[in-house]
């Protein structure tokens, strides 16, 4: 199990999630969960709900990003996107890794790693991007 710290930033990072799937871009409130949900996210940056991350502040994106809905965003190692990226629906960013050997994986060991993806990018919908 994670570390007690851990689990508080996790439900506090759940109950944002829930609340902005009840929600769209234009609503009142909106920008505000959004910038407490991935603080120093840009004013030009925007992430249609529904949406799915682990942590939050993990991600990091430039000026001009849009990440459309039903991405999922596993964020333990950071996620870097740079300025005018566009991100397609259903998109998957996947920092986490667990050892690939069965009996170290019952140790419950994670790993995480950044993924980096530059300015002026297009991601299709459904892509996965894995760490590496």
């Amino acid at each position: 199990m994670s570390a007690p710290e851990v689990q508080v930033k996790f439900e506090h990072v759940k109950k944002l999630l829930a609340r902005m799937r009840m929600m769209s871009i234009y609503d009142g409130g909106y920008r505000d969960l959004l910038e407490d949900l991935v603080p120093g996210i840009p004013a030009t940056s925007i992430i249609c709900p529904p949406f799915h991350c682990d942590h939050g502040d993990g991600i990091r994106l430039g000026e001009h990003v849009f990440v459309n809905a039903n991405c999922t965003f596993l964020d333990g190692g950071y996620i870097t996107i740079g300025a005018h990226t566009l991100v397609g629906p259903c998109v998957q960013i996947y920092t986490p890794h667990h050892p690939i050997n069965y009996l170290e994986r019952r140790s419950e060991k994670e790993y995480a790693y950044p993924v980096t993806i530059g300015k002026d990018c297009w991601i299709g919908g459904g892509a996965i991007i894995c760490l590496g």
